[in-house]
């Protein structure tokens, strides 16, 4: 059994997204401490001098607890400016205006969630539907056997094959026996010249909208083949 032990991510990378595709079960660790180095409140994404993030804003009594128990900071308007970052970086994009009403509305929904894990878990779904992608995840809040030691989460669980996140070593405890899923990252025309490597899914959904499936298709069909 290939088992993925992620933090919950509201829009991912191909790599966190090949590790979701390619597993067989998958934990979401919201039980472990909150870091700013994570991807939980973040996501890279595309610009014309290379790439940037963008951020959802933390309560900052907050940073220290428990993913599931983060709350956003909503004491000043940030969705409008992530909002503007997309449209700057990505209206020339051919989905962008297909897919921006549903997203704006998606993100401007934010304001009536008070903590980080539920509405990141709402925009993930509505991009992976998007998408035309189906994960069923299982949370570590709900699970009687999680272990925060993923090496011995792992005996317990029965898998013999343990994925983890792309470039986590400075947040995620890192398991001895940690494999990683098959991956090529995928090469796609992007709106800039030249390719950068490592955006989140948005970049594929503004870029190929109900063809996403030409580049998440790929995370898969060499380890189907």
């Amino acid at each position: 059994m290939k088992l993925a032990l992620l933090t919950p991510q509201f829009a991912p990378n191909l790599y966190d997204l090949a590790a979701m595709l390619q597993a067989d079960r998958i934990i979401l660790q919201d039980v472990e401490r909150w870091s700013r180095k994570s991807r939980i409140h973040r996501a890279q994404i595309r610009t014309p001098e290379g790439t940037q993030w963008i951020n959802i804003p933390i309560r900052t009594e907050d940073r220290k607890k428990a993913v599931k128990d983060v709350r956003m900071d909503h004491s000043e308007d940030w969705v409008t400016p992530l909002l503007r970052t997309l449209e700057y970086n990505y209206r020339n994009s051919i989905y962008y205006d297909f897919y921006e009403p549903e997203i704006e509305a998606d993100f401007k929904s934010a304001y009536d969630y008070t903590y980080l894990m539920e509405f990141i878990l709402y925009i993930q779904k509505r991009l992976f539907r998007f998408m035309d992608i189906d994960i069923n995840y299982e949370l570590a809040s709900e699970l009687p056997d999680y272990d925060s030691n993923p090496d011995l989460l792992t005996k317990q669980l029965g898998a013999d094959t343990l994925f983890q996140e792309y470039d986590s070593r400075h947040y995620q405890r890192q398991a001895e026996q940690k494999s990683d899923p098959y991956f090529e990252h995928p090469e796609y025309h992007q709106h800039f010249e030249e390719f950068e490597p490592w955006c989140c899914i948005l970049d594929i959904l503004f870029q190929f909208g109900p063809e996403s499936f030409r580049i998440t298709d790929q995370l898969v069909e060499k380890v189907e083949g």
